[in-house]
């Protein structure tokens, strides 16, 4: 009988280890699964840091034991139905798309700022001085309801009619180089609200003219893209989360550092000459920081005006620990 419990005990124990053994499997599984980095990216020189990022493979060597996953998406409305799937962890747009999303009840916040750049309204037509000087006839294009280039427009149509939805119905959704196609050819549209590349490649154009900056709309300097992740990845992944951070502050800071070198990258990735590049990358207005100018601006304006509902009562409701912004 006494052998017959030792050998029970023997067994119970034998189990208990195994199991013991299996669930480290198990964990460790998991853990390596938690270094997974699904992350989604956009296309135009605003992304510059992104593109330095993947092509030097910072991420990877700040994080050996992970796994990158780069995505390209067209838009920000792809990028969020992405993470609410659980297919994004990591996303870059700018500051508006992101407060309509978190108003509505998207568990995410700012990592980091990425990029400043000079954003505008241009025309051909030589009539067309101001946004005073817009017809009802006028067709503007732009990303989409909600993007920056909106709010910016509308900003300026507050501040100049006292009106912030006063060009809503002549604006025309269009990605930025059809955009810029349909105004070369001066085609359905009379107006672009668009970026670099697109802005600066239309004023070359003789006639071409910009009638409003998203400075003056604003009325001071501002973030156009950010890092944003989500709460799941943030928890869950802290460590892919700090080595995110980390290889955007390194890519941002190679831009800076050495922006020929940069240039040579970017030319590549883009398919546009390197002289073009480097003219861009360092163009007055663009500024490449981790820093995040201009939040609560977008967010009272977006909540006076209903773009959004409801309003932050401090930042930690919407950005990460140690991210930089202004005060």
């Amino acid at each position: 009988m006494k052998k017959l419990r030792i050998k029970s005990i023997y067994v119970l124990l034998t189990i208990f280890v195994f199991s013991l053994l299996l669930n480290g499997c198990t964990s460790n599984n998991d853990t390596s699964k938690n270094k997974e980095i699904k992350i989604a990216e956009q296309y135009g020189l605003a992304y510059a840091p992104l593109q330095i990022m993947k092509d030097k493979k910072i991420l990877e060597k700040n994080l050996p034991e992970g796994e990158v996953i780069w995505k390209q998406m067209g838009n920000t409305a792809a990028i969020r139905e992405g993470m609410i799937a659980n297919q994004v962890d990591v996303g870059f747009m700018a500051i508006p798309p992101f407060l309509i999303g978190w108003d509505k009840g998207m568990d995410w916040k700012i990592a980091s700022g990425v990029s400043s750049m000079p954003i505008g309204l241009v025309t051909y037509k030589s009539e067309i001085k101001t946004i005073k000087d817009l017809t009802s006839k006028d067709r503007i294009a732009l990303p989409q309801p909600g993007s920056i280039q909106h709010i910016m427009l509308s900003m300026a149509s507050e501040k100049t009619f006292n009106d912030s939805r006063k060009f809503d119905n002549q604006l025309v959704t269009m990605a930025h180089p059809d955009g810029m196609n349909a105004l070369l050819a001066k085609k359905d549209i009379t107006a672009h609200f668009t970026s670099p590349p697109y802005i600066f490649k239309e004023l070359e154009h003789e006639g071409f003219h910009k009638v409003l900056s998203g400075k003056e709309a604003m009325g001071k300097d501002f973030t156009f893209i950010i890092g944003v992740t989500t709460k799941a990845f943030h928890d869950k992944n802290s460590e892919g989360y700090k080595a995110f951070v980390e290889s955007l502050k390194e890519a941002i800071s190679f831009i800076n550092k050495h922006p020929d070198k940069a240039a040579d990258i970017l030319a590549k990735e883009y398919d546009l000459p390197k002289k073009e590049v480097l003219k861009y990358i360092t163009a007055d207005g663009t500024v490449y920081s981790q820093e995040v100018n201009g939040l609560e601006d977008f967010a009272d304006f977006m909540k006076r005006n209903d773009y959004i509902t409801k309003s932050f009562k401090n930042k930690k409701e919407v950005l990460w620990e140690d991210v930089t912004d202004d005060k």
